[in-house]
């Protein structure tokens, strides 16, 4: 036998505890604000299968180091200034690559966790992101590294993101929509 539990309870759905109360918790403006940007835990996502997002994980790593791969090798043809630079070394941009997509990675599931709309939130953070990236680029060329190998990296930043974005939302894609449940069972 099943009763409804206290609005206070704390919530557990199919997917584990809820984030319902603290959201709750917060002042008004602050529940306003984060549901203009669909984080809202009352109509959140499952997050994708743990083997599609391994698969998405090892997809968007490689194509994106490879995707590197190619600008660098396009930059250092078209502008051949750009030989020496040392941002163009494979050892130096892949461990970068390679954490910046497995942080992004990791960021999806937690999206699909907390937003009515996943892929709406997860795509203009991945543009903010990308923006963010950017500035470190622009901190090397005001300290005096070549536009033309800066641009580049820029874009390489850029590449990045159309790889990993599509990978994640297309191979690990979001779970259904979670209904919260309030119920408690009494022994009798």
């Amino acid at each position: 036998m099943s009763r409804p539990l206290p609005p206070d309870a704390p919530v557990r759905g199919s997917a584990g505890l809820s984030l319902i109360p603290a959201f709750q918790a917060l002042p008004g403006p602050v529940q306003r604000l984060l549901r203009a940007v669909k984080v809202d835990p009352e109509r959140r996502h499952a997050s994708p299968s743990a083997i599609r997002w391994v698969a998405a994980l090892i997809v968007a790593n490689g194509g994106s180091l490879i995707t590197d791969a190619i600008l660098v090798a396009l930059g250092k043809w078209i502008f051949p200034s750009t030989q020496n630079f040392s941002h163009f070394q494979f050892s130096d941009y892949a461990k970068l690559t390679i954490v910046g997509v497995t942080v992004a990675c990791v960021a999806w599931p937690a999206v699909t966790w907390i937003a009515s709309q996943p892929r709406w939130l997860f795509l203009r953070l991945a543009v903010l992101v990308t923006l963010v990236l950017w500035l470190p680029d622009l901190w090397i060329l005001a300290h005096g590294e070549p536009i033309r190998g800066v641009g580049v990296l820029m874009l390489m930043h850029l590449a990045i993101a159309f790889v990993t974005y599509p990978a994640l939302v297309r191979l690990a894609p979001e779970g259904p929509a979670i209904v919260p449940t309030r119920r408690v069972e009494l022994d009798g």
